[in-house]
């Protein structure tokens, strides 16, 4: 049985995957072991290592029935990882595993790849809900809360289409340790981590069921909003416990966001890449550069890769054209193309590659007669948007 010392308690965990591959750490939701990861692991082990854990009072970790908080939770994660000797890992939670990821990543930026929360929230009011739960698991065991904590997991129909699963769901829940859960419970009622949302700066992934009683679609919102940079993606027809009722979706998100920043690492190590920022920053400003790469967050981190790479790269960093001749054919098409956004950013591209004032109304009235009278007319008004007070 593979179990290691980590914050003071024994934990059990599996690790499998190429020895090589990138380190994926997944943490679990109150009453959940790590067989929940079963069917999602099984599309990553071929790339990922994957490292999994039973939280502490739950499946085969051990259980210290004292005052517990999310960190303290939190740090349980980190010391598997420095037991493992794993200095940094993607890390990926589920409800209250999900609590424990945004207190790592906001606490120890620095362990953190990237972030997936699954169902999960930074809060959950009111203490007093969680301070009774507590009470009542202490007083009847956890089996007197299982089936109405269970009805909130799933959707209607998935209770009707597999029992067998639920059943086993059920069974893990109920053989988790009173006293430990009751102290996650305690964890959650006084946990806020709202204030340290900001503080997360690793690319994350929040993934909401739109049927989710527990963590619902505003929760997720709110995160996501309160991350920089952050991505949300709603499941349809799921409920709260997502990798058990539809592991291939969470897979294949989760898989496509761990591929994502592959790719956004090799580029930084990427000379074209490299290259093309340079070149890219000369031009249009490194503060609009980066303004525009930040802004693109998850989902638009490709997209900026590529056009720096290629479109600054390959074609800007040509020195057969010098930049300014560049700027200047550049701006004629986006006239012609009426393409108000490109032409303003590239006005301003064209001042720092030297391009006059003069030169300016020269080609928008040279586009005129090749591009037509109402596109130069749009033209001149665009940059007097741009330049204003310089113009005068």
């Amino acid at each position: 049985m593979p179990k290691i010392m980590a914050n003071g308690i024994e934990l059990f965990y599996e690790l499998s995957g190429p020895d090589d591959a990138p380190v994926v750490a997944f943490s679990n939701s109150l009453s959940g072991t790590l067989e929940i990861w079963d069917d999602v692991i099984a599309t990553l082990v071929d790339s990922y290592r994957c490292l999994r854990y039973d939280t502490r009072a739950h499946g085969r970790s051990a259980s210290l029935d004292q005052p517990t908080t999310i960190d303290d939770l939190a740090a349980d994660l980190a010391g598997v990882l420095d037991a493992l000797g794993i200095a940094r890992a993607h890390v990926v939670g589920l409800s209250l595993g999900g609590m424990t990821a945004q207190a790592l990543a906001s606490s120890h930026p620095d362990r953190v790849l990237s972030l997936a929360l699954l169902a999960t929230s930074p809060h959950l009011p009111p203490p007093q809900f969680w301070h009774d739960r507590a009470a009542k698991v202490r007083a009847e065991g956890v089996a007197a809360v299982a089936d109405t904590v269970i009805a909130r997991w799933f959707t209607p129909p998935f209770f009707k289409t597999a029992p067998a699963t639920v059943e086993r769901v059920r069974e893990r829940f109920i053989a988790v340790d009173a006293a430990g859960y009751a102290r996650c419970c305690e964890a959650i009622a006084q946990m806020d981590l709202r204030p340290r949302l900001g503080r997360i700066s690793a690319p994350t992934l929040v993934m909401v069921g739109a049927d989710d009683q527990v963590a619902p679609l505003a929760t997720g919102a709110d995160m996501r909003a309160g991350i920089s940079g952050a991505e949300l993606v709603v499941l349809a027809d799921v409920a709260h416990l997502m990798p058990v009722e539809r592991p291939d979706a969470v897979a294949a998100h989760l898989r496509a966001f761990l591929d994502r920043q592959g790719s956004a690492r090799r580029s930084s190590d990427d000379p074209a890449f490299e290259r093309g920022l340079a070149v890219r920053k000369a031009v249009l400003g490194a503060d609009h550069v980066e303004k525009a790469r930040a802004a693109a967050g998850i989902f638009g981190a490709p997209w900026q890769d590529f056009i720096t790479r290629v479109a600054w790269g390959e074609m800007w960093g040509d020195p057969t054209l010098p930049r300014r001749t560049r700027s200047l054919v550049t701006l004629a098409m986006m006239i012609a193309l009426h393409r108000e956004e490109e032409f303003k950013i590239h006005v301003r591209g064209a001042r720092n590659n030297g391009v006059s004032h003069e030169e300016l109304r020269a080609v928008i009235l040279h586009a005129a007669i090749y591009a037509g009278v109402p596109a130069s007319n749009a033209a001149l008004r665009w940059l007097h948007e741009v330049l204003g007070e310089e113009l005068k």
